[in-house]
């Protein structure tokens, strides 16, 4: 059976979405969102996190489709933009308690 290498755009997009994941800040802002959605300073107050800090991540994590936000008046509500990405850190949650038990 020929080999069918990976398309290298996606193969970059990929790569930047576990780039994403590798960040210990945005994956509590990611368990956060997959519990509850949240404001900015929601989120903050929950992290005891600076909210530039906060906002920050949240727009890298926009920018790759891995929250969304509704707008009610002038606040903005974040919650995790589907479930694929909260299934793979679930998986990689899994994965780590069960390696290191």
């Amino acid at each position: 059976m020929p080999y069918n290498p990976i398309d290298p755009a996606l193969l970059e997009n990929v790569s930047q979405i576990f780039k994403a994941l590798s960040d210990p800040t945005r994956l509590k802002i990611l368990h956060l969102l997959s519990e509850q959605e949240c404001s900015v300073s929601e989120i903050t107050k929950h992290l005891d996190m600076k909210q530039s800090t906060i906002s920050h991540q949240l727009k890298y994590l926009k920018q790759l489709h891995l929250v969304k936000y509704r707008r009610v008046k002038t606040m903005y509500y974040y919650s995790p933009d589907d479930d694929h990405v909260m299934s793979l850190l679930e998986q990689a949650m899994k994965h780590t308690k069960h390696t290191i038990s």
